[in-house]
């Protein structure tokens, strides 16, 4: 089934009513798609307010109940990015925001409104565009509480729509919004409650994502793996306008490696990428050989940027490998524009 024959199925058997009406109509679905052709990229960190977005979240010491960054480490670590040039930041909010809309949400002592509008102030000046950023997999959605019991339901979708308005409100109108939505497998649920969307359900909920950032001029990301599992589906169905965060977090690159190959599928079919690397496992030349192999392998004009991940929470305890991490992908940024001089 394509993306057009989907939404066709959608309105005659009533799910239409939870599909924002910007996905209804398919020639919009590419319009906010935009390609960097002036080669300039975004290179940016994903940093975590909140760590109830993990994964088998028992294995990570439990649900956290209290808002967890340590300000110190967060400063230093925003103090480093301006250092190394990064210029985008990606803030993954989940229950770390005191939300207006669904206050139940929120974990104990979370950022207000106007302590998170100070942090985006303070972020700006220092030369990097702040991303919002929910997971949605329902992997990684235990921090949605109550509501991650929820899924595809009327109240579920009210929940979900009221978060991405708020966040793209607070953060005025921001370029992306990210939407996670990676993961979503049994193999990442053994240890507690299960839940797993699959084919028209999974592309109707991304469906309602996606037009609820695009309705407000927003453009949509998601983490790539989808396409690992599914490439037939993947390209009959996902919009050209939802950027793709492909990652691979190994050092070492090679074609047989599924998500290697799908960095090479994503550049034949025209979608734009965000190719990501990660610092989480004593990989140093993890966004280093990512930079590497998708400069030289995917057309510039859809490879928008690259951006490295921790996978840690922002506490004292990885100080270390956070400010490392960050470190990294300045350097990655250096040799690039080295090269770039070069062959100038």
């Amino acid at each position: 089934m394509d993306r057009r024959s989907f939404l066709k199925r959608a309105t005659a058997l009533g799910m239409a009513a939870t599909l924002p009406k910007v996905l209804l109509g398919t020639s919009l679905v590419e319009q906010v798609a935009e390609s960097q052709s002036s080669g300039e990229k975004f290179w940016a960190c994903l940093m975590h307010l909140s760590f109830n977005f993990a994964g088998q979240i028992k294995l990570y010491g439990g649900l956290r109940t209290e808002f967890e960054p340590d300000m110190a480490v967060w400063n230093a670590a925003i103090d480093r990015m301006a250092k190394n040039h990064v210029n985008m930041l990606f803030i993954n909010l989940d229950d770390s925001v005191a939300w207006h809309s669904h206050p139940e949400i929120s974990l104990a002592h979370s950022w207000t409104h106007e302590q998170l509008r100070a942090q985006l102030t303070k972020i700006r000046k220092a030369g990097i565009e702040p991303i919002p950023m929910f997971n949605f997999s329902t992997t990684h959605d235990a921090w949605l509480g109550k509501y991650s019991k929820m899924v595809s339901s009327a109240k579920y979708y009210e929940v979900c729509a009221d978060l991405i308005a708020e966040a793209i409100a607070l953060f005025d109108t921001p370029r992306f919004i990210h939407f996670g939505m990676d993961e979503e497998r049994i193999d990442y649920q053994l240890s507690d409650y299960i839940v797993i969307r699959q084919q028209e359900t999974w592309w109707a909920d991304l469906y309602f994502y996606i037009g609820e950032a695009m309705k407000r001029g927003v453009r949509p990301c998601v983490w790539a793996d989808y396409v690992w599992h599914h490439p037939d589906d993947f390209f009959k169905m996902m919009p050209k306008s939802v950027v793709q965060c492909n990652w691979w977090y190994t050092e070492k690159f090679s074609i047989n490696d599924v998500a290697i190959r799908s960095y090479l599928d994503l550049a034949r079919e025209g979608y734009d990428v965000m190719a990501t690397g990660s610092f989480d496992q004593e990989n140093p030349k993890s966004i280093g050989n990512t930079v590497k192999f998708c400069s030289e392998h995917i057309d510039g004009n859809h490879l928008l940027g690259f951006m490295q991940t921790f996978w840690k929470p922002t506490i004292e305890t990885y100080r270390v490998p956070i400010l490392q991490g960050i470190d990294l992908i300045g350097a990655a940024r250096s040799e690039y524009e080295n090269k770039r001089r070069t062959k100038v």
